[in-house]
């Protein structure tokens, strides 16, 4: 079976994707996996047992989900920002606005490579912390919605890919793309329900958390993991879904309008 031409263009800018983060696996996908085994031995093996859930599940298995959508979306903005700013200083945005692609043909195409990153790290964290959970456990965390946590790893992961997008046309700079994710991303990943219910807020601290849209991203994943959330399933849809389509639109525009020159 041939490809249809038209979409030539767009596989072959995202096999360019795939091959560009595969060339650095050290960087693009080990380096993140430290940090999640890390994570996972400190706070959830380590520090875990004093923790008690009002849910009464266990404390590693409540962080396994929420480490899990952290590194798909984390390496889904770090995938789509930094091949824009690299293309940037390298001048292949020229070529781009050369090429038969159109704007949509590349941001879906940058989209689903960094949707592609993002699956592989988040699919290796959930398996070394189902090497926690059996080490502990002494069973394998099973997976109550596989449906609902497949839909919420592709939402969240095309959204933030799109968010690198806009990010890094809008950067002038590395340093730009940088604070963006250190001073904007970071915080909002963290106090999205990473590492934290709701149930143990105050009610003034749980209304603020509910205002963030990544508790809702994290939490659709906890449900498709374990079946619970702190916020209905129907809720974490309809705001993940509407994000995705403003970061679709905001990205879209951008790229209509941007400037493909070399700094």
């Amino acid at each position: 079976m041939t490809i249809a031409p038209k979409y030539r263009p767009f596989l072959t800018l995202y096999y360019r994707e795939i091959r560009r983060f595969l060339k650095v696996l050290v960087q693009t996908i080990a380096a993140p996996i430290v940090s999640s085994s890390l994570y996972l031995l400190i706070f959830g093996v380590s520090l875990g047992g004093r923790i008690n859930l009002e849910s009464g599940l266990s404390y590693l298995a409540f962080l396994i989900p929420g480490l899990v959508m952290m590194s798909v979306l984390n390496n889904a903005f770090q995938n789509a920002s930094s091949s824009v700013v690299s293309g940037k200083f390298g001048g292949d945005l020229e070529d781009w606005r050369t090429s038969p692609l159109t704007p949509r043909a590349i941001l879906w195409a940058l989209s689903f490579g960094g949707l592609t990153r993002g699956f592989i790290v988040g699919f290796i964290t959930f398996m070394v912390g189902q090497i926690f959970y059996l080490n502990n456990h002494g069973s394998w965390l099973a997976v109550a919605h596989p449906g609902y946590l497949l839909i919420f790893l592709i939402i969240g992961g095309l959204s933030f890919s799109m968010f690198g997008v806009s990010v890094a046309f809008w950067s002038k700079t590395f340093d730009h793309l940088s604070a963006v994710g250190s001073f904007v991303i970071l915080p909002l990943i963290y106090l999205g329900g990473v590492f934290f219910s709701l149930e143990g807020l105050h009610p003034f601290w749980q209304t603020l958390s509910k205002a963030n849209p990544l508790l809702y991203f994290i939490n659709g994943v906890r449900y498709g993991i374990l079946g619970v959330s702190d916020v209905p399933v129907e809720t974490s849809l309809i705001v993940s879904g509407g994000a995705l389509i403003i970061f679709y639109f905001i990205a879209l525009r951008i790229l209509n309008t941007a400037e493909y020159t070399r700094w």
